[in-house]
């Protein structure tokens, strides 16, 4: 799977959400983890979090919104219960991205929507645990972005195989260049 993606929370009140989300985050290959506005007590966290995420992974904090930094060309996609939130069934993931959901009891602030790119919502009729909305996130990206077989059109039946990848003759970028351009340097 090319790209990558970090996950990470605004305003979480609790270690042991916090905990297994980044264990969550490291089981499904995130690059990072990050904060917003909190802080991470590993010592807290890490009857949640067994995997130690932030012994394996960067962890960022970031006093707020203002000061929060991601790396260069990657989307901010916030997880929020909205009405005009794309539903996850129907969003495609970007190939960098970071996802961040908001506190327990409340909603990702007003600053932080307005810095996200996307807004995604997981159709459901409540809202979920903030651990089990970021797993089920990172899970879909990983079902849409990986190679997998394709699901059998029955239940019992085989899955179907995506052929293997093929790999074409090398790619000589210059000599392209100069086709392109009309150009030729003169070589031997």
């Amino acid at each position: 799977m090319r790209g990558y993606f970090g996950i990470g929370v605004e305003g979480v009140s609790k270690a042991m959400n916090a905990g297994s989300l980044f264990r969550a985050a490291h089981a499904f290959g995130a690059s990072f983890v990050f904060m917003i506005g909190a802080s991470y007590a590993r010592s807290e966290a890490g009857n949640a979090d067994t995997s130690d995420a932030p012994g394996q992974i960067p962890l960022y904090e970031f006093a707020d919104v203002k000061s929060m930094r991601l790396p260069r060309d990657c989307r901010l996609v916030g997880v929020e219960f909205l009405d005009d939130a794309v539903p996850l069934p129907s969003f495609r993931h970007p190939r960098n991205a970071a996802y961040v959901l908001g506190r327990e009891r409340g909603s990702l602030s007003p600053d932080l929507l307005a810095a996200c790119d996307d807004v995604v919502k997981i159709p459901t009729r409540f809202c979920l645990n903030l651990a089990v909305a970021g797993a089920i996130i990172m899970y879909d990206r990983l079902l849409t972005l990986g190679r997998f077989a394709e699901r059998p059109v029955m239940a019992g039946g085989e899955p179907i195989v995506p052929p293997l990848h093929v790999f074409g003759p090398p790619v000589e970028r210059r000599r392209r260049r100069e086709r392109r351009m009309g150009t030729r340097n003169s070589r031997p």
